[in-house]
């Protein structure tokens, strides 16, 4: 395989603005907070957040035990610091694509073959995030980013060299909270406003979603739908979050590799340049290996 490829600029596509979906998201959207899905490591409904696989800054796992991390000492950068306001209507005239309610999140890819998917959560990162996209354009991949709302609104040229690049955008919330443990009316506006930021940057909606933590319940996912997103989870955990260190983190991807698998890195939510070390390591080999790099769809 030759190192030294790069992927041509893929300019952004025009597109028409998100339908106005509010009178949708506030029909028989509401109760139940069955968790239909969740990783073994990620906590349940009214647990304490430990061992997640979504970071918060600053915070080092205890010695010898996962870290507990209370979703309350989670703060990216920038922060709001204050309540969430509700998002402004979305703009009127996109054709409404209708999206089924899944029951639960996509965790393989939905197409056969010898593929893989690399996503990034929390950013973009004014840094770490340039330094992954300059990875990819290197081996001609294209990876999909899931973004913190507040993230990308502070940095949206950041998000428009992404989209540029021929990475997709998704939802990740606007604040990152743990999106089973807060009010139907929140997860709405979580969802919807960083729907609105990409949007407005890009002039393109997002159509995939993770949420924080990867806690789906059926109230997140049928606000998911209704936000025309389908909602994708991961096969393959880096456990990046951790900085367990950059040998630890291509292990996981190369000892995981497998046909459909979607792998989980970060790019923001703290110190990331093991992720960016590894990602230099393992991106060429999987390569060698004949994997492809795709998009979810």
């Amino acid at each position: 395989m030759k190192y030294d490829k790069w992927a041509e600029r893929v300019p952004i596509r025009s597109a028409t603005r998100r339908t106005a979906l509010r009178a949708a998201l506030a029909l028989g959207i509401a109760g139940g907070f069955s968790l239909l899905h969740a990783p073994a490591h990620t906590p349940r409904s009214n647990a304490p957040l430990r061992g997640t696989t979504d970071p918060k800054p600053g915070a080092k796992p205890a010695a010898g035990a996962a870290a507990g991390r209370a979703e309350s000492a989670y703060r990216l950068s920038p922060s709001t610091g204050g309540p969430l306001r509700q998002a402004a209507p979305a703009p009127l005239g996109a054709p409404w694509r209708p999206v089924a309610v899944r029951p639960q999140a996509h965790e393989t890819l939905r197409e056969g073959g010898h593929k893989m998917a690399l996503t990034f959560d929390d950013g973009p990162h004014p840094t770490q995030t340039k330094a992954v996209l300059r990875i990819l354009r290197r081996h001609g991949v294209r990876a999909t980013f899931f973004v913190i709302g507040e993230n990308a609104a502070a940095n949206p040229d950041l998000l428009r060299a992404i989209a540029a690049d021929g990475h997709l955008v998704g939802n990740h919330s606007y604040t990152h909270p743990q999106l089973d443990l807060i009010e139907t009316s929140r997860v709405r506006t979580e969802l919807s406003r960083t729907c609105d930021v990409i949007d407005k940057t890009l002039r393109q909606p997002p159509r995939l979603a993770r949420a924080p933590y990867g806690m789906w319940d059926k109230r997140g996912l049928k606000i998911c739908a209704a936000l025309q997103m389908e909602p994708f989870q991961w096969s393959i955990d880096t456990n990046d979050w951790a900085e367990p260190g950059r040998h630890s983190i291509t292990a996981s991807v190369l000892d995981g590799a497998h046909p459909g698998a979607i792998v989980l890195a970060h790019d923001g939510g703290g110190d990331r340049w093991q992720t960016v070390d590894a990602l230099e390591y393992y991106l060429p080999r999987l390569l060698d290996e004949g994997y492809t790099m795709v998009q979810p769809a």
